[in-house]
């Protein structure tokens, strides 16, 4: 789900000691306005308000905060681990630590190119396909050189059983197989002394067609497939029906997204797997929950696997309380960045009480009476929340506070968020430096 302009974000300086990062502004094709008829997808909405007109951010030669300060890289490559999750980021996110900010804004910049790559045109005939060719995606997209090399499209197909009088209709409603992402390499030497290895990331774009909505909306969770479960904490992972649908579907003539990613990084793991190595995958909205599923697989599916990280950006809910204990007994790291004022992190179904254990009967949902829990359990919709969280608010940004339902879910709001974010107790820089200001005043008031 995204909106179909991009934040322009004026980005006020922290007041602490810590290095601030500049940023410069271009400007974002235009792309068409073309709503979705189910009226719930927000990723086409015109911000007409000019203080929510969103662009990207770039600095240097890159689209979002990079640290090229000798200390800094020095951090990441001697630490690449905790920053990827080992410890689950233990220390780092309250108050955020910035070398972690300006890595969260660069995989951003990964999920953004995903937006950016996508034929959002239903009138187009390339519609639902990437505008770009796959040596030249992130070229076309990123201002400046990411270091990284794209080696392979990503597409995810519906696996709704759908009349076939369907193929006359308009192709937001047909088109049951869409270009979801891609998977790059880091290649440059430079970039791989700084990051400490190899990285290769996946990114996936949130939702864009009619029947990515309709496998969004079936919220039932369902049964993992034998080859995605792990057998650990006694069975029962589920996840919801439709992601899993848009992750396992194929066709005759496309396989399936989860085909896609297990041969790839295969693939890659043959290639570079004596050195040190790190799969990240990032997306945002229906991408984060693909991330996750594909982030799952990835574990189960290869022995030799090497850290494989999350990093999810206003992602909705995708698996029950088994789920959640594979994902832990995996290795799995996950980071989710969630805005506390935006909806769909708030969905599909109900979210139990993160203290119980495994044991479905300890299971109980949050502030829910017993019948409307049974009634819930009966129905396959009590979901668990998976990994680490950085939680934000739109309503403690000043240049948000304003905005809409609509805005708290944009990536931009997310990228604004997490770049001016201090700490729980100081929640922004304009925050920060308001009330250092206020306490400034009030020293000076008292002397006089």
């Amino acid at each position: 789900m995204r909106l179909a302009a991009i934040a322009s974000v004026t980005v006020n300086p922290c007041t602490t000691s810590s290095p601030t990062p500049k940023f410069t502004h271009f400007s974002v094709p235009n792309t068409p306005n073309s709503v979705n008829p189910l009226k719930l997808n927000s990723d086409h909405v015109q911000i007409q308000n000019p203080k929510f007109s969103w662009t990207s951010l770039k600095h240097a030669s890159s689209l979002f905060t990079h640290y090229s300060d000798d200390s800094s890289s020095g951090n990441l490559a001697r630490n690449w681990m905790d920053f990827q999750g080992l410890n689950d980021w233990e220390g780092l996110l309250d108050p955020l630590d910035d070398t972690l900010r300006s890595e969260i804004l660069r995989y951003g910049q990964f999920v953004e190119a995903a937006y950016r790559c996508f034929d959002f045109d239903p009138s187009s005939p390339t519609f639902a396909t990437c505008k770009f060719s796959k040596n030249s995606l992130l070229t076309r997209t990123c201002s400046g050189d990411t270091g990284y090399k794209p080696t392979k499209n990503m597409r995810a197909t519906c696996g709704i059983q759908l009349p076939r009088w369907i193929d006359r209709g308009p192709s937001w409603v047909s088109t049951q197989s869409s270009w979801i992402g891609y998977v790059a390499v880091c290649q440059d030497k430079e970039e791989i002394a700084r990051l400490g290895r190899r990285d290769v990331v996946i990114a996936f774009r949130g939702t864009a067609t009619g029947l990515e909505w309709a496998e969004n909306l079936r919220a039932t969770l369902t049964p993992l497939p034998d080859d995605m479960s792990n057998g650990s904490c006694g069975g029962g992972a589920m996840v919801e029906s439709g992601f899993l649908s848009l992750y396992t579907s194929g066709t005759d003539t496309c396989p399936s997204l989860q085909t896609m990613v297990r041969e790839e990084i295969e693939r890659i793991l043959e290639i570079y797997g004596d050195e040190p190595i790190s799969v990240t995958i990032t997306g945002h909205s229906l991408g984060a929950a693909l991330a996750t599923l594909a982030a799952h697989d990835i574990n189960c599916t290869f022995g030799n696997a090497p850290l494989v990280t999350v990093i999810s950006f206003g992602g909705p809910r995708v698996g029950n309380q088994s789920f959640r204990c594979q994902l832990e007994k995996s290795g799995t790291k996950i980071l989710r960045i969630v805005n506390s004022d935006d909806l769909i992190t708030k969905v599909p179904g109900f979210v139990i009480d993160n203290n119980d254990v495994a044991d479905r009967q300890s299971v109980k949902v949050a502030g829910l009476p017993n019948w409307f829990q049974k009634r819930a359990e009966e129905a396959q919709l009590v979901y668990a929340d998976v990994g680490q969280e950085l939680r934000l608010s739109s309503k403690e940004c000043p240049q948000l506070s304003k905005g809409g339902v609509a805005t708290c879910h944009e990536l931009g709001t997310y990228l604004q968020l997490v770049n001016g974010f201090v700490s729980s107790n100081c929640p922004f820089r304009d925050t920060a430096r308001r009330v250092f200001n206020e306490h400034r005043r009030k020293k000076l008031a008292a002397t006089l």
